[in-house]
C-alpha cells in the first residue's frame, strides 16, 4: 500500500506513472480519501488566503486579518523565545500555541509559513497550568476529545494534530484521561514525541530529557520557563507561552517586557 501522507504531488505523481492499471485505481482511491480527511482537518483551514466558510458551517477568517498572530510566528525564525500576552478569547492557545505546535510536529508547514521550521521529527511538551487545564484545554486543541476504542482508550484526532498522524497514546497515572506521551507521524517519515506536562507538577517534572518545542498555555511560574529554557538550549529549540496576564506583572511577565517598561 502506497503511503502517501507527507509526499508532494509531485512525487506521488512520479511514483503513480509507472504503477499498474489496479495499483492506480487504488492510489486514486487513497488520493480521494486523503482529500476529504485534509478538508475537514483544523490544521489545513487555518488562515486561508481568503475568509472560508465550509459545509460544516465552520468560518475561517482570512490570513491577513490576523497581522498579530502572524507576527507572532514570524518571530519564531529569529528568536528562540516568544510570548503571545494578549486578552482571552482572541486565539491564543488555538490558532498560534496549538497552531504552531501541530505544524512543527507534523511538519506540514504551509507554503506561506514564514516561521520556524524543523525538518526532521521533532520532541514536543505541551503544557498547562494544572493537570485538569491540560486535559481539558491544551490536549482537545491538539488531540481532540477521548474516546473509548473498543476495550482500550484513544483520542479522537479531531484537534490541530490531524487524526490519521496520531499513534496510540499512552497515559498519565493518577490523572483520569489526561494522555502523557503520543507519537505523531512527520512529513519527513519519522515520529515525533508530544508529551504533554503542567506547570502544577513542578520545575523538577521539567528537568532531564531535551526537546526541540516548548509551549506553555498560561504563564509559567518564573522557575518552570527558566527549567523550559534549559530543555531547549542543545537542540536551539524553541519556548513559546501564550497567555492572559492575569497575575499582573509577575517575574514572568517581566521577562518580556521592554526595559523601559519594567522599570516603571
Amino acid at each position: 500500500m502506497l503511503d502517501i501522507d507527507g509526499m508532494s504531488a509531485g512525487e506521488i505523481a512520479d511514483i503513480v506513472s509507472r504503477m499498474s492499471t489496479a495499483d492506480k485505481i487504488a492510489t486514486l482511491e487513497l488520493l480521494d480519501a486523503r482529500e476529504k480527511r485534509v478538508s475537514m482537518s483544523q490544521l489545513f483551514r487555518m488562515y486561508p488566503d481568503e475568509t472560508t466558510v465550509h459545509p460544516d458551517g465552520s468560518k475561517f477568517h482570512a490570513r491577513g486579518l490576523y497581522q498579530k498572530h502572524l507576527e507572532f510566528f514570524r518571530a519564531g525564525h529569529d528568536y528562540r523565545e516568544r510570548c503571545l500576552m494578549a486578552a482571552n478569547r482572541i486565539g491564543k492557545t488555538f490558532g498560534c500555541g496549538g497552531y504552531e505546535t501541530a505544524l512543527h510536529l507534523t511538519g506540514l508547514y504551509p507554503d506561506n509559513w514564514e516561521g520556524r521550521r524543523f525538518d526532521q521529527p521533532i520532541k514536543a511538551w505541551a503544557a498547562g497550568k494544572t493537570n485538569e487545564t491540560t486535559r481539558d484545554i491544551v490536549q482537545p486543541v491538539l488531540l481532540g476529545e477521548v474516546k473509548a476504542d473498543g476495550s482500550r482508550k484513544s483520542v479522537s484526532g479531531t484537534g490541530m494534530v490531524p487524526g490519521w498522524l496520531l499513534g496510540q497514546p499512552t497515559w498519565k497515572a493518577g490523572v483520569t484521561d489526561l494522555v502523557d506521551t503520543i507519537k505523531v507521524k512527520h512529513a519527513s517519515g519519522g515520529l515525533s514525541m508530544l508529551g504533554l506536562k503542567s506547570y502544577q507538577q513542578g520545575r523538577g517534572s521539567f528537568e532531564g530529557t531535551s526537546q526541540h518545542v516548548i509551549w506553555g498555555d498560561e504563564e509559567p511560574p518564573i522557575d518552570v520557563y527558566g527549567e523550559m529554557l534549559i530543555r531547549t538550549a542543545t537542540t536551539d529549540g524553541i519556548v513559546m507561552i501564550t497567555f492572559t496576564p492575569l497575575e499582573g506583572i509577575s517575574d514572568t511577565v517581566m521577562q518580556f517586557l521592554p526595559k523601559d517598561e519594567a522599570a516603571l
